[in-house]
């Protein structure tokens, strides 16, 4: 995931600006270690920070006047080329006829990009915060799905698909429409150079991708390169759900798996780095963040470079156990909509960057816009989650994929129940976090909050906890507005939260949060843990059963 950074219209071609420009750029270049280039022309400058993963011997950037593909397209079809690209892009685009260019982010926002302002008039643009932060006097995240161009002198939105204006879609459900289409994204994503591998949480995302992944790497460039049998990584604390569960999927596919361990300890000492990287203080987004993080060093230092992974799937299938509480069709599709339109500030933000911060690329095919157009146009009676017929969460992608020929996996990982990534790395992780949190942030500090932190001011000492690093890092008010707010339960928008009264006395971005559907939901009696960290065999006294209906299937611990 290559780095960007680009002045443009800056009144300034010294060599002292240019100095500065690459000094910036050098910020980012934990994102494309493989090489840099700067190309200039009068007051404009690119930058670039290349992560070599398709022909790493030569294809160095910035480009110009070369035979590329987006090149090529915007010399036939100008402004309207980016309809017509697909993938994960930002790019800008410097027409040196007229000195005119064109700035575009893909559709959901995989890749993260941000566009600033100059009190010289210029614009700039950047892979993340810390490459304009300093420079700019207001700078904000660059829209997914938008363009903006020098001749208009605006943002206008390219991506216009029904789902994104929410219009409620009828469909008929089609589990082989749906599989092929899974399919597709995935094998489109094994087009590589370099060493690759799958993460493998253990849960239904990741394991289904790692699945295809194995089905169809033979006979590939990457087999032929790399050799034919997938490998697979997992982090987690020791005994946690998603090592037990990933183990158990690598060994039914046949991959070469790595199983990574960190303390929650280790978390802890790495969440100041975590928080520089990802540039968010949003608490759910850093509890995810710090096991990938780690597992990302990890990778990279086996030689990987590029790693497949399952983001985007619950946000299109209303994967989040509070979806048990949709009260209707209607309202569930509008929710998955809000939910995909904020990837980009969660964790499409925390896989890019977690991951980029070793010069590692993660792909996302649930997000591939083709996958997208097929899965948000079924009808969302079908992906209502209906335990009394034996539907449980993401039930249409489940089904797609269970066949007795050939299974692609087992049944009972076919139908886990959903765990959120900070979750499954170990229930205690989060609980270490409160409690470490809470060792450095007073009574008096929360009581003046408000005061302190009056934008997203935060309300858990957790959350002051990161606000205070982030602010360290980033103390500009255009960085904190970047960063979004409102109440949450198991990662809900602020919207669903209104589903369910209750919910709004039990406010917490964590899966168990969940109460009564998620196994191992809070005790709601339980008293919080004000100092000290928890010891890892921490286990909440609701009894870990569920019965699935019709399904058939008993989950106990």
């Amino acid at each position: 995931m290559c780095g960007i950074l680009a002045v443009l219209g800056c009144s300034d071609d010294s060599q002292a600006k240019r100095v500065r420009v690459l000094e910036l750029s050098r910020r980012l270049k934990h994102r494309g270690p493989d090489w840099s280039g700067l190309y200039q022309r009068g007051d404009c400058y690119l930058a670039h920070q290349r992560l070599a993963i398709i022909d790493p011997a030569s294809g160095d950037q910035p480009l110009f006047n070369e035979d590329k593909a987006i090149v090529v397209t915007y010399e036939e079809y100008g402004e309207n080329c980016v309809d017509m690209l697909d993938g994960m892009f930002s790019f800008v685009l410097l027409d040196t006829r007229d000195n005119s260019f064109i700035v575009a982010h893909d559709a959901i926002g995989i890749t993260s990009l941000y566009i600033g302002w100059g009190l010289d008039g210029s614009i700039w643009m950047s892979s993340e915060l810390k490459g304009l932060n300093d420079d700019c006097e207001h700078f904000e995240c660059f829209r997914p799905g938008h363009l903006y161009s020098s001749k208009s002198g605006g943002l206008r939105q390219w991506y216009n698909l029904p789902w994104f204006s929410e219009t409620i879609p009828s469909t008929p459900y089609d589990p082989l429409a749906l599989r092929r289409a899974l399919e597709n994204a995935v094998i489109k994503r094994l087009m590589t150079d370099v060493p690759f591998g799958v993460l493998l949480s253990g849960g239904l995302d990741s394991s289904l991708v790692a699945s295809i992944t194995a089905r169809h790497l033979a006979g590939t460039k990457a087999a032929k390169q790399w050799g034919a049998q997938l490998h697979s990584f997992c982090v987690g604390l020791e005994g946690s759900p998603d090592l037990k569960a990933a183990k158990e999927v690598a060994d039914y596919l046949g991959t070469v798996h790595h199983e990574f361990h960190f303390t929650v300890q280790d978390g802890i000492d790495a969440i100041e780095e975590v928080i520089y990287h990802i540039e968010t203080y949003d608490v759910t987004t850093i509890r995810a963040s710090t096991p990938m993080f780690l597992m990302a060093r990890k990778i990279k230092a086996l030689g990987v470079k590029m790693v497949i992974s399952g983001e985007g799937s619950d946000e299109v299938f209303g994967g989040y156990l509070y979806f048990h509480k949709a009260p209707n069709k209607e309202e569930f599709h509008r929710e998955t909509c809000r939910k995909i339109k904020a990837l980009h500030q969660y964790d499409c933000l925390r896989a890019n960057k977690a991951t980029s911060a070793w010069g590692l690329e993660a792909r996302v095919p649930f997000l591939d816009k083709e996958f997208i157009n097929v899965a948000m146009a079924i009808d969302p009676e079908w992906k209502m989650i209906k335990p009394e017929q034996g539907r449980i969460e993401k039930w249409v992608l489940r089904r797609a994929f269970d066949g007795e020929e050939r299974p692609y996996l087992p049944k009972h990982i076919l139908y886990r129940q959903k765990e959120q990534f900070s979750d499954g790395v170990g229930y205690s992780w989060i609980d270490g976090l409160k409690a470490h949190a809470a060792q450095h942030v007073t009574d008096k500090m929360m009581q003046n909050a408000e005061h302190i932190f009056p934008h997203n001011t935060p309300t858990t000492e957790e959350a002051y906890y990161y606000r205070m690093i982030f602010e360290r890092f980033f103390p500009q008010n255009s960085a904190r507005l970047t960063v979004p707010g409102g109440a949450s339960v198991a990662c809900s928008t602020a919207k669903a939260v209104e589903w369910d009264a209750a919910w709004s006395n039990n406010l917490d971005p964590s899966g168990r949060a969940a109460l009564g559907f998620h196994l191992s939901a809070y005790d709601p009696q339980a008293s919080a843990t004000s100092a000290g960290i928890m010891p890892p065999n921490i286990v909440d006294s609701i009894p870990r059963m569920m019965e699935a209906g019709t399904l058939g299937l008993t989950i106990s611990s």
